[in-house]
């Protein structure tokens, strides 16, 4: 399959070019028609606001932001918004790009969306960041909606601006309307289980692989990079319900080992009472955060940066399993060597899809006015998760190609056939 030049359509920029690349792959495997593929290649729709915040001072001050709409084919696009200096419409496209298939791999009744605005957050006040995140909802509005678009939080985003958001679209409209966001406060329409849901589901996942290679999961020694919100529940769940050893983790301030295990609960303790970071933590060997990665263990789950494991260290990472709970933490370069060596690798798009997972629960539950209790979002979750690592697993099998490949194949296949059974209207 080649990329369709009709109309002059050209990639965005590296980010969205790379994107292109992995959907190929799985596209010439899979003998896609070409037609759909060039279809499924593109964005459907972007927009690109330009927008007046009043700061605190009395200046008027002018903000990008985009809301890029990938693919709408199986439902309503589903996709966060980021507030970053660095955002630009490349980042934005590829992430809706990829949000297509992490949808498509658990079979959610979604497309692909995402947004951001390019702004340092640290340099605004509260008030001003409350200026903002309305005024780009509203610019954005003509593009979201609970049958439309449904965004959530992403990088510099959280519950709070989501509510601002929600409350900026139902004054708009004239009626509350839980459902045009996810990952909300409780109290206006959120889920629970939602905190810890990339985190459950990236430990859901982990399990499975160890299933597939014959290895008890309380026999395996595990090292996670990163140890935010989804470092911090993988490794809590993964300790706790699993019963896994997790040996090493590491943060932004360094990493620290223990060849008998860490005691999860005391470490996040400490973490929390240190600056929100476990430098110093006593009861373990400090190492760095290229140390970790070149650990002698089983299972390695960067869960933390993108391009984490590149061409000059996958020669020295010796884990049999790489769990991906981070966006992009293997490079496509390392990936080939890895895979080579015989590492499976379990790609981000299926094992950190316990997120937009429990964020459909969480829009089915607004729809609805009805909530569910926390066993029931766990539960559910189980299902949809190890269901979609044994659809990919299959297909990986059938194939004879690697993991990420199979997640697209699955997630291309479901979307390809949602187009065609839908036409091309207008003929």
């Amino acid at each position: 399959m080649k990329l369709s030049t009709a109309g002059n359509l050209k990639p965005f920029g590296p980010i969205y070019e790379n994107a292109q690349k992995q959907f190929l792959k799985a596209a010439e495997i899979m003998n896609l028609d070409s037609n759909v593929g060039n279809f499924l290649l593109w964005p459907q729709r972007i927009l690109e606001v330009h927008f007046p915040v009043v700061m605190d001072d009395g200046r008027v001050e002018m903000f990008e932001g985009y809301r890029v709409h990938h693919n709408t084919a199986k439902g309503p696009a589903k996709g966060g918004i980021r507030y970053h200096p660095d955002t630009n419409l490349d980042e934005v496209a590829s992430l809706a790009f990829w949000m297509t298939w992490k949808c498509a791999v658990l079979n959610l009744p979604y497309g692909g969306a995402k947004g951001g605005v390019k702004v340092d957050v640290s340099k605004l006040s509260e008030r001003e960041l409350e200026k903002l995140s309305r005024r780009f909802f509203s610019e954005i509005q003509m593009m979201v909606g609970p049958q439309k678009d449904i965004p959530a939080p992403d990088v510099n985003t959280n519950a709070k601006i989501m509510a601002w958001y929600m409350d900026t679209y139902s004054m708009n409209v004239g009626y509350t309307s839980l459902g045009v966001v996810t990952g909300k406060p409780i109290d206006l329409g959120g889920s629970e289980g939602r905190p810890e849901a990339t985190g459950r589901g990236v430990s859901i996942t982990t399990n499975e692989a160890c299933k597939v290679i014959g290895k008890d999961i309380t026999k395996a020694r595990i090292a996670i990079q990163g140890f935010g919100n989804v470092g911090s529940y993988t490794a809590k769940i993964l300790n706790e319900e699993f019963g896994a050893k997790i040996v090493a983790i590491s943060d932004i301030s360094g990493g620290i080992y223990s060849e008998n295990g860490l005691d999860i609960n005391e470490l996040i303790a400490y973490r929390d009472s240190n600056k929100g970071v476990i430098a110093g933590y006593p009861k373990a060997t400090p190492i760095t955060n290229e140390d970790l990665l070149e650990l002698d263990v089983d299972i390695l789950i960067p869960a933390a940066l993108e391009n984490a494991i590149t061409e000059k260290n996958a020669d020295k990472i010796r884990a049999k399993v790489i769990i991906e709970a981070a966006n992009g933490p293997t490079t496509p370069a390392a990936e080939k060597m890895l895979l080579k060596k015989g590492v499976l690798i379990v790609p981000d798009i299926l094992a950190n899809a316990g997120g937009v997972t429990v964020s459909y629960f969480e829009w089915v539950q607004d729809l609805q006015t009805f909530f569910w209790d926390i066993d029931d979002i766990r539960k559910r979750l189980t299902k949809m998760m190890v269901n979609a690592f044994a659809e990919v697993y299959r297909t990986k099998e059938k194939y004879n190609t690697d993991m990420r490949t199979a997640a697209y194949i699955v997630a291309i296949n479901r979307v390809a056939n949602a187009v065609k059974e839908r036409g091309y209207y207008p003929m």
